[in-house]
């Protein structure tokens, strides 16, 4: 699904080059659900970014379901966002004055299906909100529910268009450790269902939740372990 050879990320702030991304490689497969790691400044948000079509790579490759992403036009690109990722934020991101229910429906008014109509929206969108188990929140605002519920909401959003790839920016960052237990378990649900998922995060607990463990340094891949070994690892250092 994520094929990604020798990638490179330059910028430029005054004359000053910062490297971001020094050859990365990096392959993840359908239904497979990884954790990338590092610490500020290891390159980690700059991949996401890129794998999540918001920038691109100074040099190397990016293939996304066998297409190279460097020959999409701009407007395909905002499709590929719209429709084959789906994000999750530290920060919910959630409109303040919408429902959980019009929040989650927010993707389906930008999608290329102009004849879906308001019911079928609704539709999708409570099938969403029944997934993460919020069912019974989807006339309340965003300042009536908790931080565990918000992240619900933004999840339920995030998986509305069944997207190919479910990326998630330390979402467990805002909440507490019960409730980010408890939403990483929706997240584990996810990928027994056959969603593939990508999380970044700086937590050894949650990345214990996936199946492998990326962790980067310096902008380059230090370790890609599957998460038995490299629990095991961490243990002997």
């Amino acid at each position: 699904m994520i094929r990604i050879e020798a990638l490179r990320k330059v910028y430029r702030v005054g004359e000053e080059e910062i490297h971001a991304l020094r050859g990365v490689d990096l392959q993840v497969g359908t239904n497979e659900m990884v954790a990338v790691m590092g610490a500020s400044g290891s390159g980690k948000s700059t991949l996401m970014n890129i794998i999540g079509c918001l920038d691109r790579p100074t040099a190397g490759s990016y293939s996304l379901d066998g297409q190279p992403v460097a020959k999409m036009t701009s407007n395909e690109l905002a499709l590929v966002r719209n429709e084959k990722i789906g994000f999750v934020f530290q920060s919910f991101e959630l409109l303040a004055r919408q429902t959980a229910l019009e929040n989650v429906e927010l993707p389906l008014i930008y999608s290329r299906d102009r004849n879906m109509n308001a019911q079928e929206r609704r539709r999708r969108a409570l099938e969403a909100l029944d997934r993460v188990r919020l069912s019974d929140r989807v006339t309340h605002r965003p300042n009536q529910l908790s931080g565990g519920q918000r992240q619900r909401v933004a999840i339920a959003r995030a998986i509305l268009n069944r997207p190919s790839i479910l990326m998630a920016d330390e979402p467990t960052g805002n909440l507490d450790s019960t409730t980010s237990h408890e939403i990483m378990e929706i997240f584990k649900k996810l990928h027994a269902d056959g969603q593939t998922v990508l999380i970044v995060t700086h937590e050894n607990d949650i990345a214990a939740y996936c199946q492998r463990v990326v962790r980067l340094k310096d902008g380059r891949v230090l370790s890609d372990l599957p998460t038995a070994q490299d629990i095991a690892g961490r243990g002997a250092a």
